[in-house]
């Protein structure tokens, strides 16, 4: 037999090990490296004047915002379309589709079509690209721009 105390003090143990134990399993829970603020922007990777990036190839990035503000870095890489080197930087995200990547944000900015006619457009050495950024081979020295833009109604 076990006496009353004996019971009390193996649930009151057995209770005590369940919370460590669920501590233990929070405190190792990951979170998001870019929660979306509020006001759908994330925390920006890219900051007027930095050079990010490792490789042989280099090229600037200029993006300007839905605001006019444009900032602009110098991005070093191995990738071969800029595409790839700018997702590999965590500059852009999108979504694959049949024309290749939709860029949807970039630098922590998303624009958002089926709100308010915003997207982001694709340049190339000032002018409008006819490629898409994962189809665009990096020429050394260009210079690349997204920017949003809304659609003319």
């Amino acid at each position: 037999w076990i006496n009353k105390e004996d019971h009390i003090m193996k649930k009151f143990l057995t209770i005590i090990l369940a919370l460590v134990m669920a501590l233990s399993l929070m405190a190792c829970g990951s979170s998001p490296a870019q929660d979306p603020g509020s006001d759908g922007t994330e925390t920006p990777v890219v900051t007027d004047g930095a050079t990010l990036g490792e490789g042989a190839h280099s090229f600037t990035l200029e993006i300007t915002d839905a605001d006019g503000k444009t900032i602009t870095a110098t991005i070093n890489t191995d990738e071969e379309t800029v595409g790839a080197a700018l997702l590999k930087l965590n500059i852009v995200q999108g979504e694959d589709s049949e024309y290749g990547l939709y860029v949807k944000t970039v630098n922590g900015i998303t624009a958002d079509y089926d709100k308010d006619q915003t997207y982001w457009s694709f340049y190339i050495d000032g002018e409008y690209a006819q490629t898409g950024v994962d189809m665009t081979a990096i020429a050394d020295g260009s210079t690349y721009k997204l920017a949003i833009e809304t659609m003319a109604q």
